[in-house]
């Protein structure tokens, strides 16, 4: 029987002073992270906007990717999505999920109950995180993206799927399409129609496909995403 949290990775607290700018990025990433925790320890799952009972477009774009259960899949921001349970109800044996949020992660692991011994919980940054080299098969990410108004941040997430993703891997992310929100949980973001989302990784993500998706909120107003579906070429 699932008798408690599973364990979630960290990154290691016990490292040497740093460089003042890195430190300034540092406070800014942790105010952040207090900002979704408290967005996560005030809200039930269901009273967030971008709340689905099943991630149909994201789960049928990644079965198409492959449907090998040793598919190594990533989903960025999953943290309290169902994406992660329908990956394991499918079969898949090696999914990791990501969240700055402690909070969403130990949701969907008390949800999940004894099958969260069967993903891999990382509570980081996705910008800086030290990821492995080409350690996914497949990288999501549905609503993380758009949250980076800073070119800096844009420019260190493609980096970070460039070095974690494997040559010739699928990439799937989606934000707020041209006709979406400005803001979401009191953050500003950035909206993007398929041919700037896909300018925004650059030549060596080859679109596959894109789609456009009119999601409804809980409280029935629709919100538009835009999916770019890329594999990646040789660095």
């Amino acid at each position: 029987m699932y008798s408690g949290r599973t364990p979630f990775y960290r990154p290691d607290a016990n490292a040497l002073p740093l460089h003042p700018i890195i430190f300034e990025q540092a406070v800014c990433a942790m105010k952040i992270t207090e900002h979704w925790e408290r967005i996560y320890a005030t809200k039930r799952p269901h009273q967030v906007s971008w709340y689905r009972r099943h991630l149909d477009v994201s789960l049928r774009l990644i079965t198409n990717a492959s449907d090998d259960p040793a598919t190594r899949i990533v989903d960025v921001g999953g943290g309290e999505s169902t994406l992660v349970d329908d990956l394991i109800a499918a079969g898949y044996r090696d999914v990791t999920v990501m969240d700055l949020s402690a909070t969403a992660l130990e949701v969907a692991q008390r949800r999940l109950g004894d099958d969260a011994a069967h993903a891999t919980w990382i509570q980081a940054d996705v910008c800086t995180h030290p990821f492995r080299s080409r350690v996914f098969d497949i990288w999501h990410d549905r609503a993380v993206f758009h949250f980076l108004t800073d070119l800096r941040d844009r420019a260190a997430y493609v980096r970070q799927v460039g070095r974690a993703v494997r040559d010739g891997g699928h990439v799937i992310v989606a934000t707020f399409g041209p006709d979406g929100p400005l803001q979401c949980s009191g953050l500003d973001v950035v909206r993007y129609d398929a041919q700037s989302l896909h300018d925004a990784f650059g030549m060596r993500f080859a679109l596959v496909d894109h789609l456009t998706e009119a999601h409804e909120t809980p409280w029935g107003t629709i919100q538009q995403f835009v999916y770019c579906y890329c594999k990646l070429l040789r660095d």
